[in-house]
């Protein structure tokens, strides 16, 4: 009966066409990396826990018919935050300080088609953030091993149909990242991560491409200019862009935060670089209800975006607000014990909208 009512679950919730994640990279004057992102899921609670894993831990990967998979035990300990079920990560980082993530890859995403006959080397999607963070301190060791492994999708649906998967972005202290995209059923696509920013659909190599249609747009103020025997003059701060886009589709998305990206200043401290990101990602919140067309099933949510994380890789440090609470949380890994047997798991917040009352009586 659980394993069916997680199934269920997971159909609900990766089957739905307005989960949306957002994410940017920012660094210091010193080289000190940052790696942002929001998650969006606008039809339900994602229940997502905090989650501190071991070093010496043993994982099974559980594949969709229920059967095991691969097995593993990790050399490095983790802070992460799970989504739906405690064992998906879907933003990490470990004390080598690897950051992984993943992202929706609705209608692209196309895994190896899974063998019952065949699982000893098998993680699901859903396995793959932790994988990656319990084994790995740097994005070439992540590329060498992809090889031994297989990655399937976590359950099929009634009809016999994969559910939607995702892509993912991997990234070290030393600035290097990358974009993991498995298409065309199990074929892996490495990109640099060079612009600096991943959404979701269509695939990273389009997102690139389309930047080439925004090149006219530049932060700032437009200058005067005379049109026929008008004198027109910008109403404002932000005319250089006009013409962002401002809606919330993926590659909308992808193009306002490679321009925030761009356009933000190269920050003297991590704390300075911690405090853009959390305010660059703020423009990428989305109501709930805005992503639906029935407004007579608008669930009872506060937000769509459920949280958003920021990792300061260098300091070894997540932080992190959600849809309930603003105010920023700070996990210090340095400060964790990954001696410990067994994970912690804790709710991000208390569930309920909360304030700091600065009122002055008189």
């Amino acid at each position: 009966m659980k394993n069916t009512l997680l199934t269920l679950m997971l159909a609900s919730t990766f089957s739905y066409t307005a989960s949306a994640c957002t994410g940017i990279t920012l660094s210091t004057t010193a080289n000190e990396q940052i790696q942002a992102r929001t998650i969006e899921w606008g039809h339900s609670n994602l229940n997502s826990k905090l989650i501190v894993s071991p070093r010496n831990h043993q994982y099974t990967a559980t594949m969709p018919d229920q059967k095991q998979g691969l097995t593993w035990d990790s050399k490095y300990g983790f802070a992460g935050i799970s989504v739906s079920d405690d064992r998906f990560i879907a933003e990490g980082i470990n004390e080598k300080g690897l950051t992984a993530g993943l992202f929706y890859f609705r209608n692209y995403g196309s895994l190896a088609k899974y063998d019952p006959k065949q699982t000893d080397n098998n993680i699901t999607d859903m396995d793959f953030v932790r994988w990656m963070l319990t084994q790995f301190e740097s994005v070439a060791e992540v590329e060498a091993a992809l090889s031994k492994i297989k990655i399937v999708t976590v359950y099929f649906d009634q009809q016999g149909n994969p559910s939607p998967t995702a892509h993912w972005r991997v990234s070290d202290k030393q600035g290097n990242s990358i974009v993991i995209e498995i298409m065309d059923h199990g074929t892996i696509n490495i990109h640099k991560n060079t612009a600096k920013v991943l959404t979701n659909s269509p695939d990273y190599n389009w997102q690139v491409t389309n930047l080439n249609n925004y090149i006219n747009l530049h932060p700032g103020i437009s200058p005067s200019q005379k049109i026929n025997d008008v004198e027109a003059q910008s109403f404002g701060v932000g005319s250089n862009f006009v013409g962002l886009p401002g809606d919330i589709s993926p590659p909308s998305r992808f193009v306002r935060a490679a321009f925030y990206v761009n356009s933000a200043p190269i920050s003297k401290t991590a704390k300075q670089a911690v405090s853009q990101a959390f305010h660059i990602l703020n423009n990428f919140d989305i109501p709930v209800g805005s992503e639906f067309n029935d407004k007579s099933h608008i669930p009872d949510l506060p937000s769509a975006t459920q949280w958003t994380s920021v990792i300061d890789q260098s300091n070894g440090l997540l932080f992190y607000k959600t849809m309930h609470d603003s105010t920023i949380k700070r996990v210090d890994l340095k400060e964790l014990d990954f001696n410990v047997k067994q994970e912690r798991k804790q709710k991000l917040d208390s569930g309920q909208f909360s304030y700091q009352d600065v009122s002055v009586s008189r």
